[in-house]
C-alpha cells in the first residue's frame, strides 16, 4: 500500500497547487481557474479529463495495469474519488503569502487542500498504474458550500457517464492531530437544512404600541420558541439542531419605529429523516402559531437542502483498512462519533455506496483559526497523508 513518503517527490507540486488555489479562491460555480488547472494537470499525466460537468465540474478517469501487466487496463471494477474545489464568501485575515487575491472570497473550510491531494493521487497513480486494477474516477465537484454541486452532477449524469462501484469523499477536520483519519461507519455529517420566517404586522409609533400590530413581538417569541423543538419534541436518545443565523428589521436610525417586517432564518440540523421531517413541520408550525396570537402574518419555509451523510458500512470497511495500510492502525479512529455541518456529498451516498472519511490537520495556525473563520488555512503538512490515503484506497478497492 501507499504510504505518505511515497509521495515525497510530489510534496512540492502538491504545495503549489494548493496556495495558488488559495490565493484565487473562487465561489461556487465559477470555479473556472481552479478547474482549469486541475484539467491541464490530469491532461499531462495522461489522464482521461472530462469538463464542465454542472458548469465547473472536472472528472479524470484511470485505468489500471495491475492484473494485466503489459497488457492494457485489467478488471470490471470502478471507483470514484471525489475532492471539492469551491470556496467561500467571506474575507480572510490570516496575513500568509498566498492569502486570497479577490476580496471577500476565501478557501476557509480547506476545500483547496482537498483538490491539491487528489490531484496528488491521481498523479502518482498514473504513474503507477501497475499497482491497482480497473478503473478509477477521480471527480473535481463545484459548489459544495450550500449551493449543492453534487446534487447538480448527480442530475447532469455524473454516475451514468461514470459508472462507480462505490464513491469515497475525505475532508479535512482541526480536532485531530496530523495524518490521523477517521472513518465513520454510518452516520458521518448531519443534514443541513435553512428555514425562513417573514412576520408581517402594522408598523407604528415605539411610543403607541397599542396602534400597531408588533411583527417584532412575534419574532421574538417564535425565536425563543423553536428551541424548544429540541429540548421537547426529538427523542432525547437522538439529537438535533436549530439556530438561528440571521435576523433583520427596522432601522438603526429609527430605534422608535416598532417595524411592519421582520425578517429571520437560519439552520436545522438532523441525523435521521424522521427528526429532519418533524423540525420541518414544527419550525413553520410555530411560526403560524405565534403570528396568529400576535394578530400579524408569517410567511414560514423549510428550505431541504442537504440529508444526512450516512456511510455504507462494507465501504467504511474498506476505508478503515486503507487508512490502517496508509498512517499505521494507531493513527485510524475507527467509528468516531458523527458531527453536526453537513455535506452534499451525501447525495453521492444516496447515489452510490461508499464511505466519507476526516484527515486530521492538528490545532489550528490561529487562535480563531476553525473552519469558516477568517483566519483558518490548511496544514500542508498533511497533504501527502491524504494523497497517499486516496492511493491505498485505490489498491484496496482494485486490488
Amino acid at each position: 500500500m501507499t504510504k505518505p513518503d511515497d509521495l515525497a517527490a510530489l510534496i512540492p507540486a502538491m504545495t503549489a497547487w494548493r496556495r495558488d488555489i488559495h490565493a484565487h479562491p473562487e465561489l461556487g460555480f465559477t470555479e473556472h481557474r481552479t478547474a482549469a488547472i486541475v484539467a491541464r494537470e490530469l491532461r499531462e499525466a495522461g489522464i482521461e479529463v472530462a469538463e464542465g460537468i454542472a458548469t465547473t465540474g472536472v472528472v479524470g478517469t484511470l485505468r489500471g495495469r495491475g492484473a494485466g501487466g503489459k497488457g492494457g487496463a485489467s478488471g470490471n471494477r470502478a471507483i470514484a474519488l471525489r475532492a471539492d474545489m469551491d470556496a467561500l464568501a467571506m474575507p480572510e485575515l490570516t496575513g500568509a503569502p498566498y492569502a486570497s487575491t479577490v476580496p471577500g472570497v476565501t478557501h476557509a473550510c480547506g476545500h483547496d487542500g482537498h483538490t491539491a491531494m487528489l490531484l496528488g493521487a491521481a498523479k502518482y497513480l498514473a504513474a503507477h498504474p501497475e499497482r491497482f486494477s480497473g478503473t478509477v474516477h477521480f471527480i473535481f465537484q463545484p459548489a459544495e458550500e450550500s449551493l449543492g454541486g453534487a446534487r447538480e452532477m448527480i442530475a447532469e449524469g455524473l454516475f451514468d457517464r461514470f459508472p462507480v462501484d462505490a464513491v469515497y469523499g475525505l475532508h479535512n477536520v482541526l480536532d485531530r492531530e496530523p495524518g490521523v483519519i477517521a472513518v465513520p461507519r454510518t452516520r458521518a455529517l448531519a443534514s443541513s437544512d435553512t428555514w425562513e420566517a417573514r412576520f408581517t404586522g402594522q408598523g407604528g409609533h415605539g411610543a403607541r404600541p397599542h396602534l400597531a400590530t408588533d411583527a417584532p413581538l412575534a419574532a421574538a417569541q417564535f425565536i425563543a420558541a423553536i428551541h424548544s423543538i429540541v429540548a421537547r419534541n426529538v427523542d432525547p436518545l437522538q439529537s438535533a439542531v436549530v439556530s438561528v443565523g440571521h435576523i433583520a428589521a427596522g432601522d438603526s436610525k429609527a430605534p422608535n419605529v416598532i417595524p411592519s417586517e421582520v425578517f429571520v432564518s437560519g439552520t436545522a440540523r438532523a441525523f435521521r429523516e424522521e427528526e429532519r421531517q418533524l423540525l420541518a413541520r414544527r419550525i413553520p408550525a410555530i411560526a403560524e402559531a405565534i403570528a396568529a396570537a400576535n394578530d400579524v402574518a408569517v410567511e414560514a419555509t423549510y428550505h431541504w437542502r442537504n440529508p444526512p451523510t450516512i456511510n455504507h458500512p462494507e465501504q467504511s470497511a474498506v476505508a478503515v483498512r486503507a487508512a490502517a495500510a496508509t498512517v499505521g492502525a494507531e493513527q485510524v479512529v475507527d467509528d468516531p462519533e458523527p458531527i453536526t455541518p453537513g455535506e452534499d456529498f451525501a447525495f453521492m451516498l444516496q447515489a452510490r455506496p461508499g464511505a466519507y472519511a476526516f484527515i486530521g490537520m492538528g490545532p489550528p495556525k490561529h487562535p480563531e483559526g476553525q473552519q469558516h473563520n477568517p483566519h483558518y488555512d490548511f496544514n500542508d503538512a498533511i497533504l501527502a497523508h491524504g494523497a497517499a490515503y486516496w492511493c491505498s484506497l485505490v489498491e484496496t478497492e482494485l486490488p
